[in-house]
């Protein structure tokens, strides 16, 4: 065990495991128990608290609001990249395209990247967006970005990225980040203004009111048991609008949740709802 780790009973890391999966939905397989002592340790060091238990009983009786946001964010997993699962980019370009050839030009046209880490989905979105459709510029195109991770989402409102983050894609597409001159690079102003993050818990209240255009929603459900992806995956059928397209992880399936939709690709599913009448978002 590392120094400034502390010892995790079974009874410990079951409340650990009960707490994480009634605030965030997040199911904890016994194989991340180290994990859990390697982040919640340092919380509980900077508390001055004893153990797990006093630590579980600060948060139930007097921790704020953001003692509990600590909790969440030290328990999430946050892996991502610029262009990950290339091949949903290409077929968001296509369905994209086609909107535009159908809609009255100006029209709104709306994407959600639900998970989205430290941004670099969103971005790419919108970069991608912007390079395959130069007149994106005078539609009602929005992205909005969420993620359950305050701190994530604060790094991704910044849009400021190593350089290493281009390790990998072409030229073409390197080339629209801004080099800071520090070994960062920043995602060009055209693209960060399309992009609003927030804060949400996919288990909870949703407030925004769609319809989406594509929703984004990776390697997010995998943290989820199946009752729960379930609901969740119904849920979005709820918000695309009609024969607008879920990608999701490579390793993940609708399941129950898969009522509202039709596979039609590698990890990409199109809504069968019918839009029921709504206010814009």
């Amino acid at each position: 065990m590392e120094q400034g780790e502390i010892s995790l009973s079974d009874r410990e890391f079951s409340r650990v495991k009960n707490r994480v999966y009634s605030v965030a939905g997040i199911s904890l397989s016994d194989a991340k128990r180290t994990l859990v002592i390697s982040r919640l340790s340092k919380i509980v060091r900077a508390l001055g608290l004893p153990g797990f238990d006093a630590y579980l009983d600060y948060l139930e009786r007097q921790g704020t609001a953001q003692d509990g946001q600590d909790f969440v964010n030290a328990l999430t997993t946050n892996l991502t990249r610029f262009y990950r699962e290339d091949h949903h980019f290409e077929h968001l370009r296509s369905h994209i395209g086609a909107l535009m050839a159908e809609r009255p030009r100006g029209s709104r046209l709306r994407i959600w990247s639900a998970g989205c880490s430290t941004g670099q989905e969103p971005y790419t979105v919108g970069m991608d967006l912007l390079a395959a459709f130069p007149d994106l510029k005078r539609w009602d195109f929005k992205i909005l970005a969420t993620d359950i991770d305050t701190a994530v989402i604060a790094k991704a409102a910044r849009g400021i990225y190593s350089e290493n983050e281009l390790n990998g894609l072409s030229g073409e597409r390197a080339r629209p980040f801004e080099k800071l001159g520090d070994g960062t690079i920043r995602v060009p102003h055209a693209v960060r203004e399309l992009i609003s993050f927030k804060p949400l818990n996919l288990i909870g209240p949703w407030p925004m009111k769609g319809p989406f255009d594509a929703i984004f929603c990776r390697n997010v459900a995998i943290y989820f048991d199946k009752p729960t992806q379930g609901e969740m995956f119904g849920r979005f059928s709820k918000l695309l609008a009609p024969e607008a397209f879920l990608y999701i992880g490579h390793s993940e399936n609708l399941g129950s949740g898969g009522e509202g939709f039709r596979l039609v690709g590698k990890t990409i599913y199109q809504s069968r709802q019918k839009l029921s009448k709504r206010e814009a978002a």
